[in-house]
């Protein structure tokens, strides 16, 4: 029977809108009709969805407890969210109402939870986000990288690109898309907890590392080995009132310009397209609801083409914290009219947000851009056409040799080694009294290190984090023994002819055995070398048993529990004794740095640190890293960063207290020295920018190695500008390079200093360069004895 025309005609309608309907699956079609296309077809539950994440399914049951597999799946009793179960989460996952996950740390549940998102309306992927600070640690069976800080203290950039490149295969090799990194906030309070898991207190630096980071991250955002990068926490969040994690922060708009504002700027131009607002308040504004922040500076000013998304379930503390809204559906009314993309995370969202669109009080209009920019990445990442992952390659990627090699060399890189004197040590006064003599020790000018280890036949090793996983650092996972190496471990692969005295203290500083403390202080006596391992305690699996990592803000600085006493107490047996720092943030050890030979701080070194610091001590590797951050005396000394203002030591602390850190930004050791001379400036054509009709200068240095290592040296410029219409800091990091150099060889370093790196704000906060004298410094640490200075004059 032949179709009649009208018949034909309909089935050619009905085809041409499911072509249409289809479009936003087809590969071919450009990005931005793919979104326009989806989006038409989206209801309003469906678009709020997007913007809403929830914890996995995993999680939601670990925080449950003991119950059978049924009771974990229908009880709603959980810890996150009330009167939910397991199962009203998957339904929702199949409706297309979840936009996203987070802590989901398998790829069997992250398959799992695609395979539910597939059985949707619109088939739309999850996106997985997970913590992936220093590798994906944060899941089992994956590479552990040296931490944020440590990375920081090797200045090595391209370090952090290729640390970033091999996460996002890792990641994506377990169905995961999104890691909520760098942290490009500028650290300058000790006591606040997530100083490791930051790349230091100085912008520039910081600003660096987070480019790198995010274009190793995301590549071209278009291949199925790149993840989606996340700058953080935007802003201020770093410099706390109190130094707890999340405290009012209070900073004038000079000071947010000129630190904190920086990397973050660099981190949008380098492409970021996701950013983190911060937990904290900013001058009396949670930074959630701060239009200033997320409208006027990061969208208009900066032009940011991303999406923001909400830290923990700080968009409901503008609620029941701040106190800025009378109730939650006020506080998603701030949130998202301040510019609010995405929800972490939480039930009430999906309902109360359609309820404000459809009073009127926010436009579909408003959810159809954090919608659009949300699916933007989804297509931008392949998520349509690979919503899932491979488990039988999975464990090919992961854990590879290369990803391996590049954790050892991340560890080798950023340890940093204080101090290195002969023994015995002469400002030993405090456990060796002067009564005591030091038995059958002559004393030279030799540096205890490295060690030959044929000259010590016993050696005691003990301390906290002597043979502990927690090496790996905070946002990492427990990691199976054979795929970490503890610096006891390391220590018996160097040198297994060495009989190693371990005398265990248990991982909890807080509760540490006084009776093991008096064992390592007897060995000590017998033993040849001492070996301390102190610190601090940061596996997130003992959430509230840590001293050290996000929400493990402290009152000082000080080692915990009977630390101090433990290397007291080993020093005094007139042995040489080490001290080997494993902690997040920087310490105030200041009776050892007076009286110990050796300190070596390894921060949070990874899954290889405990090889790279044994290599260190026998001297197979040349230390070469620098401090990333300043260590002070005590807390009290805080605020305590470098590039502080001129006026900031006019009256120093009372005479017998220093104003000088114990150990200075930019400073490390090297069994190598050094010869910095024949500093020359050269000016060069002037800059092309208009607002900086300025020349460029070129800087050039002469580095020798007199020593006898092969080594690495780490050359430092910083600038002052002498005389400015408003104070300027001391000095300013404003370029460094890592230079190799064999034993007797030199070479000649040059830097270019353009316009940019002279100029700041004026009194009206113009962004300019004044006529005057520019101080410029190059060495190898923030020290002004380290440095060798110019001027130049601008005209």
């Amino acid at each position: 029977m032949k179709k009649s025309v009208f018949t034909m005609l309909i089935i050619a309608t009905l085809a041409a809108c499911s072509q249409k309907a289809d479009l936003y699956k087809d590969a071919s079609q450009p990005v931005e009709k793919r979104v326009e296309n989806l989006l038409s077809q989206m209801n309003l539950e469906e678009k709020v969805g997007q913007m809403n994440q929830f914890v996995g399914l995993e999680h939601m049951k670990a925080a449950l407890g003991n119950l059978t597999e049924e009771e974990l799946y229908n009880n709603t009793a959980n810890a996150f969210y009330p009167n939910t179960s397991v199962a009203d989460v998957e339904n929702w996952t199949k409706q297309g109402l979840i936009g996203s996950f987070l802590h989901v740390l398998t790829i069997e549940e992250a398959n799992y939870l695609q395979s539910l998102a597939m059985e949707s309306r619109l088939q739309i992927p999850i996106i997985f986000g997970i913590d992936a600070i220093h590798g994906n640690a944060n899941c089992p069976d994956n590479t552990v990288y040296a931490t944020n800080i440590n990375l920081a203290c090797s200045f090595d950039t391209a370090m952090a690109y290729t640390i970033a490149r091999q996460t996002a295969a890792e990641m994506r090799a377990m169905n995961m898309h999104w890691t909520f990194n760098p942290n490009v906030e500028v650290a300058r309070d000790a006591r606040w907890g997530r100083v490791g898991e930051t790349y230091g207190e100085d912008p520039y630096l910081v600003g660096l590392m987070g480019v790198k980071s995010v274009e190793g991250y995301q590549g071209n955002l278009n291949s199925a080995n790149d993840v989606l990068a996340c700058i953080k926490h935007f802003v201020g969040g770093s410099q706390p009132a109190n130094g707890t994690n999340g405290s009012p922060t209070d900073i004038s708009e000079r000071t947010l310009r000129e630190v904190f504002f920086p990397p973050f700027k660099l981190g949008v131009d380098a492409g970021a397209m996701s950013l983190m607002t911060a937990h904290n308040e900013l001058n009396g504004v949670p930074c959630h609801e701060n239009d200033y922040l997320m409208n006027e500076v990061l969208r208009k000013e900066w032009g940011f083409k991303g999406f923001v998304v909400s830290d923990w379930m700080d968009i409901e503390h503008i609620f029941d914290v701040h106190a800025t809204a009378e109730n939650l559906k006020e506080a998603f009314y701030q949130s998202i009219t301040a510019g609010m993309d995405m929800h972490m995370h939480g039930i009430k969202w999906n309902e109360l947000v359609c309820e404000l669109v459809r009073e009127g009080r926010i436009s579909e209009k408003r959810i159809d851009e954090s919608v659009r920019r949300i699916l933007t990445v989804k297509f931008q990442l392949g998520l349509f056409e690979q919503p899932f992952a491979d488990v039988e390659n999975s464990m090919k990627i992961r854990l590879n040799d290369e990803h391996r090699q590049t954790a050892l060399e991340s560890a080798r890189n950023g340890i940093v080694l204080l101090k290195n004197s002969s023994f015995p040590v002469i400002a030993a006064k405090a456990a060796i009294s002067s009564k005591q003599e030091i038995a059958g020790q002559a004393r030279n000018d030799t540096p205890l290190l490295p060690l030959d280890f044929s000259k010590y036949k016993k050696v005691l090793v003990t301390g906290i984090n002597a043979d502990d996983e927690n090496i790996l650092g905070d946002w990492s996972a427990q990691q199976k023994p054979e795929n970490v190496i503890t610096v006891l471990e390391g220590l018996k692969m160097i040198s297994p002819e060495t009989n190693f005295d371990f005398v265990n203290q248990g991982w909890d500083p807080r509760n540490m055995d006084k009776a093991q403390v008096e064992l390592a202080a007897q060995k000590a006596k017998s033993a040849d070398l001492n070996i301390v391992v102190a610190g601090e305690y940061m596996m997130r699996y003992r959430w509230t048993e840590r001293t050290d990592g996000e929400d493990t803000d402290r009152s000082d600085l000080d080692l915990v529990g009977l630390q101090n006493e433990l290397i007291q107490k080993v020093a005094a047996s007139g042995k040489p004794t080490i001290l080997i720092l494993i902690s997040g943030r920087p310490l105030g050890v200041e009776w050892a740095a007076d009286n110990l030979p050796a300190i070596v701080e390894a921060f949070a070194p990874g899954m290889y640190g405990g090889q790279a610091i044994a290599e260190i001590l026998a001297g197979k590797i040349n230390p070469s890293a620098k401090l990333a951050i300043t260590i002070p005396r005590s807390v009290g000394q805080l605020q305590m960063v470098y590039n502080h203002k001129p006026s900031m030591y006019f009256h120093p602390y009372a005479a017998y207290k220093s104003s000088e850190p114990l150990f200075p930004f930019g400073f490390g050791l090297s069994y190598t020295n050094y010869e910095y001379s024949d500093l020359k400036i050269e000016p060069r054509a002037k800059s092309q920018e208009p607002r900086q009709a300025k020349p460029d200068y070129k800087v050039s240095v002469k580095i020798k190695n007199t020593g006898n290592f092969d080594g690495v040296e780490i050359v430092q410029l910083y600038i002052r500008d002498k005389f400015s219409s408003v104070t300027r800091p001391v000095k300013e990091l404003k370029d460094f390079a890592r230079v190799p150099l064999k034993a007797g060889e030199e070479k000649t370093v040059e830097f270019t200093v353009t316009p940019d790196k002279l100029a700041f704000y004026d009194k009206n906060m113009n962004w300019v360069v004044e006529k005057g004298e520019f101080e410029i410094m190059v060495g190898k640490s923030s020290k002004n004895e380290d440095l060798l200075k110019a001027t130049i004059v601008v005209e």
